[in-house]
């Protein structure tokens, strides 16, 4: 019985069903009293906290910065799409992809009244109810648009309270909302009742009543153009940027935000919506090679096979059947097979292709290796890559640089919104890449890097694609 011997208070798993019991029923007790204090204290709340709990709930998202406090200073990247982005009411693209900027071709959205009406709003609204939010970098795309919004310091609502990015973005769809309905005609659904209808004027007019009687009235800012804003409601009253009673919203729920940390990658972010246009219409003159392709690559690889190389090249430390499980899950497998997405000029798979993997035991001979990949590829070989190791890195660059051939392994899957940066897109468009991942998306935060699992799975990956052993280059 010593074996069963713990401290004091383990002894407590070893209570008698009775006094079990009893515990129990004193648990089921406690609850009960907190459960009814929280009651009570909601129905203590005034009618105005409790409208601005219904706020700060009403518009979430799933942000991907989960440590990230959302009313403090920052610089976002903030993407939103329209609810139905077939229809592009925002404009229409024009110009010429081969025009450089500043020719009058060179390409740019002409924007319909409601995008006009989007502009205005996003240029003048927000700084007028956030005084440290700024709107920098822009481009409104007939479907969608981005935008670098710069917060100096906590978010403060008109009213002094202290609120979040989700809240800013909400007022400035809301906004949109009303005088997307006021430009197009949309009524609301007779009779209905939604959310939006509940605790607030049944008009403009009653709205600025009750701003006025709450001592709140204030000219809201008017764009010189289309037509005057309507006044805004209170900000006490729920107007969910969603668009209800019955009618239409201009935009999809949500968000997308970026947070770039640091000032390359601020850069990088603005260079990405200045050339948003020029991008989108060099997509639509190469649809062949600009667009996902999904699991459109075989690998002639199993799972098993997989698990087999994994065995031998790892040490049971980093190996194991529980590790495989999860790494196989994030796998795509077609037919027993495992298979790749792929992005860019799919006829290279057509040609020569051999892998690029440098080991650490062939360091020395780095600068044959070198050598004979650029060698191959000067021939009409394509080189195929996950760009891991520095020297593989080293190779492909040099290989770009000569403008050959290449196919990447990406070490992540693809959203059916990717696009790579601007220069991968021009190497894909121009038939000199193409981009592979045998990966499922998951969100990764931008300092969170790769297993050593998940590489060398990626180098097996790269010999099969290519059906060939990434030690040809020394047989030659």
């Amino acid at each position: 019985m010593q074996r069963y011997r713990k401290s004091h208070c383990s002894n407590a798993l070893f209570l008698p069903v009775a006094d079990t019991l009893l515990l129990q029923a004193v648990a089921i007790s406690a609850f009960c009293r907190i459960f009814a204090l929280r009651i009570k204290e909601r129905r203590a709340m005034t009618e105005e906290e409790q409208q601005a709990n219904e706020q700060q709930s009403y518009h979430q998202m799933g942000r991907r910065g989960h440590r990230k406090n959302y009313c403090w200073p920052g610089t976002y990247h903030i993407t939103i799409s329209v609810k139905e982005r077939q229809q592009q009411p925002l404009g229409r693209l024009a110009g010429d992809a081969s025009k450089p900027d500043g020719d009058p071709e060179a390409p740019r959205v002409v924007l319909s009244e409601v995008g006009e009406m989007v502009e205005q709003e996003l240029l003048h609204s927000i700084k007028a109810h956030y005084a440290m939010v700024e709107v920098q970098d822009y481009v409104i795309m007939p479907d969608h648009l981005h935008f670098i919004l710069v917060v100096s310091h906590h978010i403060i609502s008109s009213r002094g309270r202290e609120t979040h990015l989700g809240q800013v973005i909400a007022g400035f769809k809301k906004g949109c909302n009303r005088r997307y309905w006021e430009l197009t005609g949309k009524a609301a659904a007779a009779g209905s009742t939604g959310s939006e209808g509940r605790g607030k004027p049944a008009n403009a007019g009653e709205a600025a009543a009750a701003q006025e009687k709450a001592g709140e009235a204030e000219a809201a800012p008017t764009s010189a153009g289309l037509c005057p804003r309507p006044a805004v409601y209170p900000q006490g009253y729920k107007v969910p940027s969603r668009g209800t009673s019955g009618r239409p919203p201009l935009f999809a729920e949500g968000y997308v935000d970026v947070m770039p940390l640091e000032e390359g990658q601020l850069e990088t972010q603005r260079a990405y919506i200045r050339n948003n246009p020029r991008n989108r219409l060099l997509r639509m003159a190469h649809r062949d090679r600009l667009s996902i392709r999904r699991g459109d690559v075989s690998t002639a690889l199993t799972p098993g096979a997989l698990k087999g190389y994994l065995t031998r090249e790892c040490p049971s430390s980093q190996f194991n059947a529980d590790i495989w499980t999860a790494l196989k899950g994030k796998l795509l497998t077609a037919d027993g097979l495992i298979v790749c997405d792929s992005y860019g000029d799919h006829r290279l798979l057509e040609q020569r292709l051999l892998p690029v993997v440098c080991h650490r035991r062939d360091a020395a001979l780095l600068a044959v290796q070198r050598a004979r990949c650029l060698a191959a590829a000067a021939d009409g070989a394509v080189l195929v890559s996950a760009h891991i190791a520095a020297g593989e890195r080293d190779i492909m660059n040099a290989a770009a640089a000569e403008g050959y051939r290449m196919v990447s392994v990406e070490d992540n899957g693809f959203t059916d919104l990717y696009h790579p940066s601007e220069r991968r897109m021009a190497l894909c468009a121009e038939g000199r890449l193409l981009l592979v991942t045998p990966w499922r998306y998951s969100y990764r935060p931008a300092d969170m890097g790769i297993t050593v699992l998940e590489c060398k799975a990626m180098n097996c990956v790269v010999q099969a694609i290519c059906r060939t052993k990434d030690s040809w280059w020394k047989e030659g």
